[in-house]
């Protein structure tokens, strides 16, 4: 009798076992792809031990996704403007130090083109070695001042200034300017990189202070209410823009807008250079103030000592020429 039973129990185990695995799967759900990533519980452990289901993917909410992210991606992003620093420059001992100077605060500058702009005749070969090895992106121009405003009471730089704005108008004159802002970068100025961060959104002509000038520890302008009401200044107050060289930037679609605005000689004071070029392309309710409100001084008028060169020979006595 016992025989009878185990044979017929083996007999119905494996039917018994079909059924079972027959009602535990699921025909509606589709059965996982073979990959060899790893396994993953579809459950973690929530507070206090509890199981909580983890997100399940979906074909459709991955299709979704991605499609969104493709949207992100192919949107484009605007240029960066080009931040263009003219600076004008004339031979002397420290020359190269302060261009070098310069030229390391510029390399950490995104989208940023030099033009330097020599107080010569012909280019010097100190300055054109010099921006070879500089790795940035330049422009190298040269322009004599007369000698008849080589006074010390005139005002200077200002053929070099406008051969510089020349080479922007002349560069943009028969294509669509690119978004970008021009400021006067003297190579005895020094620039915190913050600086640059704030001139770039320049809608039309903004402006910041300036430290070690005047007289003072700083000038800058004074804003109400986001907008400038006046200026404190060491010298001449009565100036409609009191401001140092340093002191400001202009967008470059305002400069091609003006193709007559330039830095004037004749007419022109002693300390009156930058009202009579402002005047020319804005007025002080337009301008923008940068540096929290003009209360942060990111530039400064930082003049080198004139060199001791007492003990330096008539006559070159060294056996070698070393470019200093």
């Amino acid at each position: 009798m016992k025989s009878v039973l185990c044979s017929r129990f083996f007999i119905l185990l494996p039917w018994i076992l079909i059924v079972i695995i027959m009602l535990d799967v699921d025909p509606r759900r589709p059965a996982p792809p073979i990959t060899s990533r790893p396994y993953f519980s579809p459950h973690t452990l929530g507070c206090g031990g509890s199981r909580v289901p983890l997100r399940r993917s979906s074909p459709v909410r991955d299709n979704l996704e991605k499609r969104n992210e493709s949207r992100v991606q192919s949107q484009p992003q605007p240029p960066l403007p080009t931040i263009y620093a003219i600076t004008p420059t004339y031979s002397r001992p420290v020359q190269k130090a302060e261009l070098t100077r310069l030229a390391n605060t510029f390399r950490q500058v995104a989208q940023l083109h030099w033009i330097l702009v020599e107080d010569r005749a012909t280019r010097s070969d100190l300055v054109s070695s010099f921006l070879e090895r500089a790795g940035l992106p330049n422009t190298h121009l040269h322009v004599p001042t007369p000698r008849r405003y080589k006074r010390p009471w005139l005002p200077r730089a200002t053929e070099q200034r406008n051969a510089g704005l020349a080479w922007l108008r002349q560069r943009h004159q028969h294509q669509r300017a690119q978004p970008g802002v021009l400021f006067f970068a003297d190579d005895d100025n020094t620039y915190s990189l913050e600086l640059f961060q704030e001139m770039r959104t320049t809608r039309k002509v903004s402006v910041w202070p300036v430290g070690l000038v005047g007289g003072r520890l700083y000038e800058r302008p004074l804003v109400e209410n986001g907008k400038v009401v006046g200026w404190y200044t060491g010298w001449r107050e009565d100036r409609p823009f009191a401001i140092d060289m340093a002191g400001f930037a202009v967008s470059l679609q305002v400069i091609l807008s003006n193709p007559k605005a330039v830095f004037k000689r004749r007419g022109s004071q002693p300390g009156m250079q930058e009202s009579d070029f402002l005047k020319q392309i804005t007025t002080v309710e337009e301008l923008e103030p940068k540096a929290n409100n003009c209360t942060k001084v990111l530039v400064w008028h930082t003049r080198t000592e004139k060199v001791n060169l007492a003990n330096e020979p008539k006559y070159h006595l060294d056996t070698v020429n070393i470019e200093v």
